[in-house]
Order: structure tokens, then sequence, then C-alpha cells
């Protein structure tokens, strides 16, 4: 019955509010003990008392006084007391019943509790006393009245308890039936959502309730983004392979089925189906390392051997391993280096895997008579390496998706010809990140296209 959170809040708070009342309660009832209506009566009646004796004309004080005080004491049924100066008692209109009543004592911390004096038997007195002008006192007392606690309970405390308690009882849980739904109903709702997913049609959870609850929801809709978000992107990935995979598949099974058919019937077409199925596994191998390569990035897994890396020489290294396909394009490579270049703590293979990437990228876009410069400078507390081309230029639409995976950026410019998969600069921005460092790219139509690899001078710490 109360497996709900709506329920058990509920509860919760009526448990809260039943106990608070029943401590008021307890409160109240020992403050009717303490202090019950028929012991105040009873003070009223000595005060009216005392008010009485004292007031005498036309006849000697000391006879007055005394015959006062006998006459209030038969009339109204109380005892009625003289004490000097001194504190000494001088009348006692029950000397002869009762037993003797000695001067009260004044106690500061019970000022405001019901006046109560022992005789020499143990007996409570409740008193009224007040100085008399010539300096002696006037005490009116009576025994305390008894009283039954089920007599105060049913006349003074269960009516307030029936009438105001059961009132402020059913709205404080009116008002906690409302707090619970509005803390509950929007937990309720991500609850409902979370049961739903992974799903790519869920909507985000409308914030309400408390701020917690609200924090609760803007980051549950920020989880369904992400994840949506990566539902997308695997899902694009893997309709991306298969694409990548497919063609050099196809390729590879025709050749085949034509070496197998007798198709190829000559050396020189099983010459060219073989060299067809050799391109095409080579092209599939290194897609398979790409994508091994990336998922190790991401993984925080992939190898990185730190060291002192001279960027003149790395840069120069890799000039030097595209001259073959320089020379054939016809485009020429510049490398500008500061001589007294710092060096930089980084893995040497891998960022010449980045640069690598960088001169194929620009390579594929730099028409004949092109220039590819690499040059590195300091720039504050980085190191900035720069590629620059001298091709057509990347469309500012494209630049924000040029590192994405498998996104290629207008194949035409290259008369409809494609380079790669599109892994090479999502590689290289993965690897620069995890040395610390960031990449970018300036581009504009006509004007060439330039990418910076900033990497930091201090060691960097690698990401996990």
């Amino acid at each position: 019955m109360f497996s709900t959170l709506r329920s058990r809040l509920w509860l919760s708070y009526a448990f809260i509010i039943v106990t608070a009342l029943g401590v008021v309660a307890m409160i109240l009832f020992v403050f009717l003990l303490r202090n019950p209506i028929l012991s105040r009566q009873t003070l009223e009646r000595l005060r009216a008392v005392q008010m009485v004796v004292k007031e005498r004309e036309n006849v000697p004080e000391s006879q007055s006084i005394t015959m006062a005080a006998e006459k209030a004491s038969q009339t109204f049924g109380v005892r009625v007391l003289l004490y000097s100066r001194e504190k000494q008692l001088t009348l006692d209109t029950y000397a002869d019943t009762e037993a003797p009543l000695p001067f009260p004592k004044q106690r500061i911390l019970t000022r405001n509790t019901t006046p109560l004096v022992r005789d020499e038997n143990g007996a409570n007195w409740l008193y009224s006393i007040e100085k008399l002008p010539d300096g002696s006192f006037l005490m009116v007392a009576s025994p305390r009245p008894r009283f039954s606690i089920l007599n105060v309970f049913n006349d003074e405390f269960l009516p307030i308890i029936l009438q105001g308690g059961l009132i402020a009882l059913l709205l404080s849980l009116v008002l906690a039936f409302f707090v619970a739904r509005w803390i509950a109903d929007p937990l309720q709702k991500v609850v409902l959502a979370a049961r739903t997913l992974p799903s790519d049609e869920i909507r985000p959870v409308e914030t309400r309730g408390p701020h917690e609850v609200q924090e609760l929801t803007r980051a549950f809709n920020a989880m369904i983004a992400r994840m949506q978000a990566s539902q997308r992107s695997q899902r694009e990935f893997v309709a991306n392979v298969s694409h990548e995979l497919k063609t050099p598949l196809t390729s590879i099974q025709g050749f085949a089925q034509a070496i197998l058919d007798g198709t190829a019937d000559s050396n020189e077409s099983r010459q060219q189906a073989a060299q067809v199925i050799y391109t095409e596994s080579g092209r599939m191998h290194r897609l398979v390392l790409d994508l091994l390569d990336l998922a190790r990035l991401d993984a925080g897994t992939a190898d990185m051997t730190m060291s002192p890396v001279h960027l003149q020489a790395l840069l120069s290294a890799v000039a030097e391993k595209f001259s073959p396909q320089l020379q054939r394009a016809g485009v020429n490579i510049e490398v500008k280096v500061l001589p007294d270049l710092p060096t930089v703590t980084a893995d040497g293979d891998r960022m010449a895997q980045v640069f690598t990437n960088l001169v194929d990228n620009a390579l594929k876009f730099t028409p004949r008579d092109g220039l590819i410069t690499m040059q590195a400078a300091v720039l504050n507390n980085e190191i900035q390496v720069s590629v620059t081309d001298s091709g057509t230029g990347i469309p500012e639409e494209a630049q924000a998706k040029i590192f994405t995976r498998f996104y290629q950026a207008d194949p035409a410019r290259r008369g409809g010809e494609k380079h790669g998969a599109g892994l090479g600069l999502a590689i290289a921005r993965e690897i620069v990140l995890a040395h610390g460092g960031r990449i970018s790219v300036r581009s504009g139509l006509g004007e060439g296209t330039t990418f910076d690899v900033f990497l930091p001078l201090i060691k960097p710490r690698l990401q996990k």
C-alpha cells in the first residue's frame, strides 16, 4: 500500500504532524495538571476574601482586622492568618483544627507557579498574601483542591484536542498530500521516462518541484540528450563503416568470382583482378587499423611513450616521407622551424601520425604547382605547428564538421575522386587531445587551408 514514493512521503509527513501534535498535547496536559482551572478559581476566591478583610472603617484597626478575619473565615470557609512584621504568626482562624502554617518562602525560580505552602502535617494550602500598611502580613489560605486527572482530561483537555487538534491535523494532512505530490510527481515522470529508454522519441521531462528535484530533472534531460546523440553517432558510425566496407568488399568479391568462374581467362586479366583485390583489401586493412586507433584513443588505452621531441627533425622526416607523392602531384613542400625552438614532451610516433594525416589531407586538395608549408613557433606557453596548403579552401559550414568521423568536405573539388574514409582528421584530433593540446582549422574559399596544432610546453597529463 505504501510502496510508492508519494505515499511514503505522505505517511512520513503524517507521522511528523501526529508526533508534533502529540508533543503539544502532552505539554498542554502537563500544564493543565500543574495549573488547573480549579486552582485558579480558588486563588481568585482567596484574593476576593483578602479584599473583604482589608475593608474596615470607623473601628480600631487591631479589633477590625481580627473581627473581619474571623467573620470572613466563617462566611467563606477559608483560613485567615496574620503575621507580624517579624513574620511571626499572630492570628490563625483554623488554629484549633489544623496544623500551623509557616510564613511562605519566596521562590524566585517559581515566581509564576501556583502559590503553595505546606503545613506541619505536610498538607498543601493555596494562599494569597499581602503586606498591610502597618508592616504586618495578611494571608488567606484554602486547602489545595483535589481534582481527578480524568476530569481534567474530559473537561479541559479533550475538547481542545478534538476541536483544534483535529482541524489542524486534517489541514496538515491535506497540505502534506500536496507537498508529497509536488515532490513525487516530477520524480515519477523521470522514472516513467527512464523506463522507456533507450528511445529516440523520448522527450525532455518538464522541470517542476523543489530546487533539488529540478536539478535532478535537468541532469536527467542532459543525460537523455547525450544518450540520443550517442545513439545517433553510433548509428551513423555503423552506417559509415558499412558503406566504407561495402565498396572494397564488392570489388574483392567481384574480381574473386571472375577468377573462380574463369571470366578472367588471361594472365593480364587475372593480374588486374589480383591487383584490385590486393588494393581493396589494403584499403580495408587501413580502415580497420584507423578504427582500432580511434577506439583505443576514446578508451584512453592507446600506448603513449612520452619523451622529448625535436619538431625540426620530426617535421622534416614527415616531409621527406611524402617526396614521391609530392613529385607525382607536382606539389612543393616547405618546412619552416626556428633554430632555437624548444623540445616538446610528446609521443614522437603519434605526433608523426598527426602531421602525416595533415600533410596527406593537404596533398589531396592542393593543385599542381601548389605549395604546402609546415612551420612551428612558440606562442605564449605553447608551441604552434601549422600545416598550410594553397588549395581551394573549405566552406565555412563544413569547417565545424571537419574533425567528425567519416566526414569529407566536398570530394568534388578533386574531380569527384574520393580519398580515404574520413578518419584521418578525427584520429589527429584525438591524438592532440591526448597530449593536452588542441587543433583548429582556418580556411576560406580560394585562400587555402591552415590546420593549427597547439602543444603545451610543460609535460602533459595523459587523458584516461
